[in-house]
């Protein structure tokens, strides 16, 4: 499948105009039969026809908010990454109005090198469980760069009702010195409990994470392969700006990032992922990632290359096994069916940075709008992002798989 940026563009992406409706691309990378690309008469938060975007909430974060989890009663959560020691918390909660407040508490999100798994370092990502629990991903970064702390990379089970810490696992034997852990999946059914992360890598050299929850065993996986490279030679443009680190006296340099976006089809068996530099969407064999006594030719052997999808942030699936995609570059949302066509749902302009989805019981899908793009290290020391922080939702025809 072949979804290039003229792609796009010819299925109705103008730069800060609305899409409602449905623009399929077959695999063939041509424009499928489907109903015109219908452009909002008024701004988008007053459109309600299927496949618009809406306002859910804003989050008054006091920084980057990439991560995004709801709870079935509807308390959500946000992550905000340490990119710096100067971000004050990396987990918060949501309250009505928009404020955010430190979750559980502050001294929590205070890093520890001396306690480091008692306290919360770099947190890009969280998810809930079947049994709504709150699991979250540490990265063990104190000031968003560098070798992770020893003993600060870990998963971490919360839980909500309680406002506690129900268990630490540790990431230690699966993680390397450039390590940069981004997102996550739990899987907990019949039986047994399993989580995937990736990594992306702070050289852009990613790799997946096998987790046995029930036994504590870290396999790292596909380290070193294409699927979780981030891609040579590419650029994302978000908001018509190539996303490039722009520091003063130095030349601008390219972003580098490997695996990135996650996702799990309805029965658990296939992992979806893609590098945050990269168009290709891939998935690979979750049963042969976990085998500790599957050798690394077997898992790469296990890897499938679902084509070209635009360039994406963060991934999630329904229970149609369809693959949502978010396109940073469009500001949009798309979805990849099972036989290969990507749907572009819809764009807003107010989606900057396309980031982390989360659907709801009630079929709504939730997509963070994080404004990494407007980071100083991509603006020349200047801090571009405007709090509060919209996270969109958009109604669709399938369950969560949770």
């Amino acid at each position: 499948m072949t979804l290039a940026r003229r792609d796009l563009l010819a299925a109705g992406f103008g730069g800060a105009a609305g899409l409602t409706g449905a623009a399929v691309l077959s695999a063939s990378g041509a424009t499928a039969k489907s109903e015109p690309a219908a452009m909002a008469p008024g701004p988008v938060t007053t459109d309600r026809t299927p496949g618009g975007l809406e306002l859910a909430f804003t989050a008054d974060a006091p920084s980057t908010p990439t991560g995004l989890a709801i709870a079935r009663g509807g308390r959500a959560f946000i992550m905000m990454p340490r990119f710096d020691a100067k971000v004050p918390y990396t987990l918060g909660e949501v309250l009505p109005g928009g404020a955010v407040r430190a979750y559980p508490d502050l001294a929590t999100n205070q890093p520890d090198t001396t306690k480091p798994q008692a306290s919360l370092f770099h947190v890009p990502n969280g998810v809930f469980d079947r049994d709504d629990t709150l699991w979250l991903l540490d990265a063990g970064l104190p000031d968003g760069s560098g070798p992770p702390v020893k003993g600060g990379a870990k998963l971490v089970q919360m839980d909500i009702v309680q406002n506690r810490i129900l268990r630490m696992v540790p990431l230690e034997s699966g993680i390397a010195p450039t390590s940069s852990l981004n997102d996550l999946r739990i899987d907990i059914r019949d039986g047994y409990a399993r989580a995937y992360i990736t990594d992306q890598g702070q050289d852009g050299e990613g790799a997946i994470l096998a987790v046995d929850l029930a036994t504590g065993r870290v396999v790292r996986r596909l380290h070193g392969h294409a699927s979780t490279k981030s891609q040579k030679g590419l650029t994302k443009f978000v908001e018509g700006r190539a996303v490039v680190q722009r520091k003063a006296n130095s030349p601008p340099r390219p972003v580098q990032g490997g695996a990135n976006g996650i996702a799990l089809s309805p029965d658990g068996r296939r992992l979806y992922y893609a590098p945050l530099i990269g168009r290709h969407l891939y998935a690979v064999d979750t049963a042969t990632l976990l085998d500790p006594q599957a050798t690394d030719a077997a898992v790469a052997a296990s890897v499938e290359d679902l084509g070209e999808k635009g360039m994406t942030g963060g991934l999630t699936t329904d229970s149609k096994d369809r693959v949502y995609l978010a396109l940073q570059e469009f500001n949009a949302v798309g979805r990849r069916n099972p036989d290969g066509t990507v749907e572009i749902l819809a764009s807003d302009p107010r989606l900057i940075w396309a980031d982390t989805f989360w659907i709801t019981p009630d079929r709504w899908l939730h997509i963070s709008s994080a404004q990494v793009n407007r980071r100083p290290e991509y603006n020349g020391g200047t801090d571009a992002q405007t709090p509060p922080y919209a996270i969109l939702k958009i109604r669709i025809d399938a369950d969560p798989v949770v």
